[in-house]
């Protein structure tokens, strides 16, 4: 289906005439920290979903000497209508990635990092083994960081879930991104209860890990349909949530349908804290790893203990960082 076919419209807070209201204004990104974060990534050979996914946070979390590394190359196989990753055939190939993620978690002092990457449906695990080895290697490299893994479906194989989970994350995280009705319109190749199994699995297999999901808004949902999503991944045990307004990356994606005023964020955080979250980060310009490590601390201290729970015994201990080849 062609990723520039218009949504249903709903009365939007602004006209949608080009101009982005107010509270989507940012400054444009360029302080000392900022410089320097883009030179090291350039000279580490290092991808952030920062940068390839024009994240308007970008400015504000580099100067705070924070990014979202990105693994397993820049070019997805899949091509959703509301993402700015480039998509195509990856030619890829990387096996000193996951020593350099881990070295450069070490210089940067980081005590929390997110992971994410690309889908990657050519390779047979999905990349579960890259995945797994990036997780070790950081936790190799900086014993007490912990690790938010932002991964992708794995086609649905638990498997290759399981290869993720036994590298033992703090946080296991998967965007939902939106309502079931718009996923055949808006998720090319995801599946929304495939999703949904994801995260039950995780939570099956590993009772203790935290979970998390995100939602962008303004690709044309309703509320009702927005509180029934909530709902149903509160019903796998998700615990933390991040909603945030979607901003079109080009006229070759999806329109916007609406702009959420900041107040409708907010009502929408409460709506989900009284279903259940643990923790949820609402706002306009909120994204999947947006102030992550302090969503993780609310969380922790939401659940009535000071940190994130841990990883759940039943998790094998790491092992030691190995070559492997990608399949």
């Amino acid at each position: 289906m062609p990723t520039v076919q218009s949504l249903p419209l709903l009365e939007s807070a602004v006209a949608l005439d080009g101009r982005k209201p107010a509270w989507l204004k940012v400054r444009v990104p360029g302080g000392p920290n900022y410089i320097r974060l883009r030179r090291l990534m350039r000279e580490w050979n290092l991808h952030s979903v920062c940068e390839e996914a024009r994240c308007p946070n970008i400015g504000e979390c580099w100067e705070d000497a924070t990014a979202t590394f990105m693994i397993l190359g820049d070019v997805c196989t899949r091509h959703c209508g509301y993402c700015a990753v480039a998509h195509g055939r990856p030619v890829w190939e990387d096996r000193e990635e996951p020593e350099r993620i881990g070295r450069a978690v070490a210089d940067l002092a980081l005590d929390y990092v997110v992971i994410t990457s690309v889908n990657r449906d050519d390779l047979a695990d999905g990349g579960a083994a890259h995945w797994a080895a990036t997780i070790r290697a950081v936790r190799q490299s900086a014993p007490a960081c912990r690790v938010e893994a932002l991964i992708p479906d794995f086609q649905g194989s638990t498997t290759s879930l399981d290869q993720v989970i036994a590298a033992r994350p703090a946080v296991l995280n998967h965007n939902t991104e939106t309502v079931p009705r718009l996923y055949k319109l808006a998720r090319h190749g995801g599946r929304y209860d495939r999703t949904l199994d994801l995260l039950r699995h995780a939570r099956k297999v590993a009772a203790d890990l935290t979970t998390k999901s995100g939602l962008i808004v303004g690709l044309g949902e309703t509320r009702d349909e927005l509180i029934s999503t909530m709902r149903d991944l509160r019903g796998v045990g998700v615990d933390l949530l991040t909603l945030g307004q979607y901003l079109r990356p080009s006229p070759a994606h999806l329109p916007v349908a609406k702009y959420y005023h900041p107040e409708e964020f907010a009502e929408l955080g409460d709506a989900g804290r009284e279903l259940g979250f643990l923790h949820v980060e609402s706002g306009p310009l909120v994204r999947s790893s947006y102030h992550a490590k302090k969503q993780t601390e609310t969380a922790g201290a939401n659940s009535g203990t000071t940190e994130p729970r841990p990883p759940t015994a039943r998790h094998p201990r790491p092992e030691p960082i190995t070559r492997h080849p990608l399949q």
